[in-house]
């Protein structure tokens, strides 16, 4: 059996991009929760239905936790705006994850930089 497919290619990811310039400014602008700082939005995964979408987010100032809890109290707030900016018959329940890739990244490139310059000193 054959999958269906989509009338409109991509049609999730354009839906995931959308809804991701507009929560970035959503948040930036409307939502006045102090837990929640300066944040990024990373990547959307939208599931096939439209049901759910997971934000991944990083913060530039403030707790990860805190933002955490802040974001996934506003997701009705933000899911509101998102309806009245985006033009699909269903916009998602967003839930928030904090996005520790650059974190990661960036204890990978000290360990990559002690590791040279210990092989340096070595030499």
């Amino acid at each position: 059996m054959r999958r269906k497919q989509s009338s409109v290619p991509n049609r999730g990811f354009r839906v995931a991009d959308q809804i991701q310039r507009d929560l970035a400014e959503l948040i930036a602008r409307e939502l006045k929760d102090p837990r929640v700082g300066m944040v990024t939005i990373n990547a959307i995964e939208v599931t096939p239905d439209y049901a759910h979408a997971k934000v991944y987010f990083s913060v530039l100032t403030g707790n990860p936790v805190e933002a955490t809890e802040g974001l996934n109290a506003a997701a009705g707030f933000l899911r509101n705006g998102l309806f009245k900016r985006l033009h699909i018959h269903t916009v998602p329940t967003l839930h928030f994850l904090f996005d520790q890739t650059t974190e990661r990244a960036s204890d990978m490139n000290a360990l990559i930089a002690k590791a040279v310059s210990s092989r340096a000193q070595e030499d």
